[in-house]
Order: structure tokens, then C-alpha cells, then sequence
């Protein structure tokens, strides 16, 4: 492998000249610059990039962290790809670092990113505590920003949406509607957006003085497949519902499908509604009513208020962002309506 001295000894130059033309820092002239790139192209010279970000304290690189149990689906697939492109308009390269199944793992990742000399941090985090990701903000000089966690400490450095408040919107108009028994598939459970989700059907339930019975809540793992399972379990409980909330729309999809089979008419028997409000969503049939996640917004701020902070500018908290009802055929009005 080449090293700049042979660059240097090839283009007639000093270490120098030849560090100042790839770093595009101080005045070279256009002959010399010209022989300087006619002998990288020559000897097939790469730099050492963790050098030159050591030497000019920028990479112009944007770390991403996300465990790979949430690669698939429509929410992160779209998290991802914005974070991408609107990176490349600032001309940023994003570099993405896998979580992997654990809090240990989630930090390593972090600190590989860190290590690669990241101007900055995005983290998804799933299995890190709200008080692990506030030391790891705090003890570092690269802003670090939390997605999807609402922070104690660094509360400038999160930006997230109120899930409990999402959910109790979507079960707060079904009860409206005249739906009484509404069943509930829960996200995973190790998950705060499945704990939260979970939470905010209880407090709607509750809002308006109904217990939540247990046969009613059935635990799902994110997938279509498990949404179907739910829908086994409901039935073989033997529970009447007359509604039914999925914590997302893969899962209200197989819930769905199962009701269909099972000759159970949606939404004349059971209104159904998910979360995310996926691209698939309208055209299912029916079509699928759904809580939809400002995503591409949350990524906005994340973005913006990042590159604010390695510009030196100045930022404020933003207030929880919140999701809104994307109301389809999947939901009618239900046995209890005026």
C-alpha cells in the first residue's frame, strides 16, 4: 500500500504540500496541486481517513444506531432513508452501526461510531435505560441525540413521539364511536413504544370508567404473523370485542386476515385500527385506519438541531410530537353508538 511520503517523492513535493491538497486546507498551487493528484492516481494512494479526521476535527460523517431486530418494516425503513437523504443534501456522509440484542451492545456500537471520529450520533436505542443514555450524552463531546426517548437530564438532546398519548387516541375514538369492549394486541414488551402503547389503551379505558380485562390484552412481537396468533388467542378466550387496537399495522394487517378467515366481518363485526400508518395501509381491504407517526418531521429536528449544535448555534427542546388518526374503512361505529 502506498504512504503520502511515496506520493510526495513522486510528485517532487514535500509530506506537507501533499496533506494540504487532500485536505483542501492552505494554498497550493495549481502546477504542484495537479502533480500531487496525477501521483495519488499513480501509486493508487488511499488516506488514512481516521488520520485526516484527527488532523481537521471533522469527518463530515453522521453515525446512525439502531438494533437490527427493527431493520424491517415500513416506519424504519423510512426513518433510515430520509436520515440518508437529507444528509447527502448537506453533504454528510450517514455511517450505521448495529445495536445488535443488547444495552452492552447498543454502547459498543456507540463507541464505534465514536471511535470512527463522527462529527455526530444518532441512537435509536431499544434496550439502553433513559439514565444509560443520559451518562453516555454527558461524557462525551460529540452531541449524541436520542431518538424516541424522552430524556431526564439531557431533555435538548431526545426528540421523540408521546406514544401513550397516540394511543389513547385511537382508543378514545372507538370508545366515541360506541365501541365498549376493545381488545388490545401489545408490541413487544421489552420495548418503551410497546410499554407506552399499552399504557395509554389502560388510561383511555379508564378515562371513561372501564376496567381492562386481561382477556382482552393479548401480547404480539411486531410481525403480521403474530397479530394473526392474537386473534387465535382472543377467540379461543372466548372474549367478546367489538374492537380491536394493534401497537402496529403489520400486526393489525394479520389480525385482519385471521378475523376474515375466521368469518368475522371487519369493520361490521370488529372495528380494527394499527400504528405507523405504513404505505400499504390504504390499499389492504379494508382499507386500514391507523395512527401515523410524524417520522419524516422527527428526523427534520433530529437532523437540523444536530447540525446546529457542530455549527455552534443555538437550540431548545421541541415539545413531544404527535401522532395523528388516519381514519379508513377498517373502523364503524360500534354496538354502543347514539
Amino acid at each position: 500500500m502506498a504512504t503520502i511520503q511515496e506520493v510526495a517523492n513522486r510528485a517532487g513535493v514535500s509530506k506537507a504540500t501533499v496533506s494540504r491538497v487532500l485536505s483542501g486546507n492552505g494554498y497550493v498551487g495549481q502546477e504542484k496541486r495537479q502533480r500531487v493528484l496525477d501521483a495519488i492516481a499513480e501509486t493508487g494512494y488511499r488516506p488514512n481517513l481516521l488520520a485526516r479526521n484527527l488532523a481537521t476535527k471533522s469527518s463530515q460523517t453522521i453515525g446512525l444506531v439502531i438494533t437490527n431486530t427493527l431493520y424491517s418494516g415500513s416506519y424504519f425503513t423510512e426513518l433510515m432513508a430520509h436520515s440518508a437523504r437529507i444528509l447527502e443534501q448537506q453533504g454528510r456522509q450517514l455511517i450505521l452501526a448495529d445495536g445488535k440484542h443488547t444495552a452492552e451492545q447498543e454502547q459498543a456500537a456507540i463507541q464505534f461510531l465514536l471511535d470512527l471520529r463522527c462529527d455526530g450520533i444518532i441512537i435509536y436505542p431499544r434496550f439502553l435505560s433513559i439514565d444509560a443514555l443520559d451518562a453516555i450524552i454527558s461524557r462525551h463531546k460529540q452531541p449524541i441525540l436520542v431518538i424516541n426517548r424522552r430524556l431526564r437530564v439531557n431533555q435538548t438532546y431526545c426528540i421523540y413521539s408521546d406514544q401513550h398519548a397516540g394511543s389513547v387516541t385511537a382508543v378514545s375514538h372507538l370508545l366515541n364511536q360506541g365501541h365498549r369492549d376493545i381488545a388490545f394486541i401489545t408490541g413487544s414488551l421489552d420495548s418503551p413504544t410497546g410499554v407506552e402503547r399499552l399504557s395509554g389503551y389502560r388510561a383511555a379505558l379508564a378515562a371513561q370508567s372501564i376496567d381492562a380485562d386481561p382477556a382482552r390484552i393479548v401480547s404480539g412481537r411486531w410481525t403480521a404473523q403474530s397479530g394473526m396468533e392474537a386473534v387465535d388467542t382472543l377467540l379461543a378466550r372466548g372474549v367478546s370485542f367489538s374492537a380491536l387496537v394493534a401497537s402496529n399495522d403489520e400486526m393489525a394487517i394479520g389480525a385482519i386476515k385471521r378475523l376474515t378467515a375466521c368469518r368475522i366481518a371487519v369493520p361490521d363485526q370488529v372495528s380494527v385500527i394499527g400504528f405507523d400508518d405504513i404505505p400499504l395501509a390504504p390499499y389492504i381491504t379494508p382499507s386500514l385506519s391507523s395512527m401515523k407517526l410524524p417520522v419524516t418531521e422527527m428526523i427534520n429536528e433530529t437532523i437540523h438541531r444536530l447540525l446546529t449544535m457542530l455549527d455552534g448555534g443555538d437550540w431548545s427542546a421541541h415539545p413531544p410530537f404527535t401522532a395523528s388518526l388516519m381514519l379508513r374503512d377498517s373502523v364503524t361505529q360500534g354496538p354502543g353508538a347514539v
